[in-house]
């Protein structure tokens, strides 16, 4: 099955242009699969795989305790490779169909406050490189609702601060172009004039974003700053890159933001993902009505 593993994932490279992080995803759901398959049932090839041996692979992923998302997340994995072996003529069946994908529970996104974003917004020391370097990149973060995979991507030459742009490429290797706020751009600015040549160590780095070793920044990296700046502005909520995009999101569309303009700016294929931040404005309204009006 490894070598059947290894064509679809170049596939999913070469030909779907998909991240590096999306064929991770994809090779880790595979290899739980054929390890499985491998211990229970003695089969290693694609064409040997019955519908029975893939309901008792998720069988035994509730056992364990799995989630109904990750289960529908490895069915997903399982049905697309599946998809691909038959265009390639590997296999004339597909265990997969008729399977039901298991109901998930759809769990709305933790979103800040304005008040909450500006409280984040301050905790970066901005005396110091490292300081103006975390700034420029929670404004941009916020103020462009980039995914933290675009932003730690971003090349020197992907921003314009002049004409207040940045391009961007999103899942499935698509180009984005957009505008950037005159917040995000002052500092972006005082990154790129006071911080960013501290930091550097190689100067053909042309990573926009570095971390203190001079080299471009993990998400791990990324994830334990912002969490430490989430502490210290004691932000009772679960705060993660994607909040900061949600509430990018969530925010435009409680100022009346058009939703096939958000769908554009946050890169979404299909406009039903884009719809969960039409859900989180109702709520808002909601609250603010029985919060305010005297027959709530």
């Amino acid at each position: 099955m490894e070598t059947y593993i290894e064509a679809f994932m170049n596939y999913l490279n070469y030909e779907k242009g998909l991240s590096a992080n999306t064929r991770a995803a994809y090779r880790r759901d595979l290899e739980k699969l054929q390890h499985f398959l491998q211990e229970k049932f003695s089969v290693s090839e694609p064409a040997d795989i019955t519908r029975e041996h893939i309901t008792a692979y998720l069988s035994w992923q509730l056992d364990k305790g799995a989630e109904y998302s990750s289960m529908a997340r490895s069915l997903s994995s399982i049905r697309t490779f599946y998809r691909f072996l038959f265009l390639e003529g590997y296999t004339r069946k597909n265990p997969t169909e008729n399977i039901e994908t298991p109901k998930i529970k759809r769990k709305l996104p933790e979103v800040l406050s304005i008040d909450e974003v500006d409280k984040l917004m301050e905790e970066p020391k901005v005396t110091a490189p490292l300081g103006i370097r975390d700034r420029a990149m929670l404004e941009l973060l916020y103020g462009t609702g980039v995914r933290v995979s675009e932003l730690l991507d971003l090349l020197l030459d992907d921003i314009n601060t002049t004409a207040g742009f940045l391009r961007c490429i999103g899942k499935g290797r698509k180009e984005r172009i957009l505008p950037v706020n005159q917040t995000s751009i002052y500092w972006i600015q005082n990154y790129l004039t006071k911080s960013r040549n501290f930091i550097a160590k190689y100067p053909l780095e042309r990573t926009l974003f570095l971390n203190a070793r001079g080299r471009r920044m993990s998400r791990q990296g990324f994830f334990k700053i912002l969490a430490s700046y989430a502490a210290k502005a004691q932000i009772g909520k679960e705060v993660t890159p994607h909040t900061l995009r949600h509430s990018f999101a969530t925010h435009l569309l409680e100022n009346g933001a058009d939703l096939r303009a958000v769908q554009e700016l946050l890169g979404h294929a299909d406009i039903s993902t884009t719809q969960i931040y039409t859900h989180l404005t109702k709520t808002h309204l909601r609250e603010v009505f029985q919060m305010y009006h005297p027959r709530a």
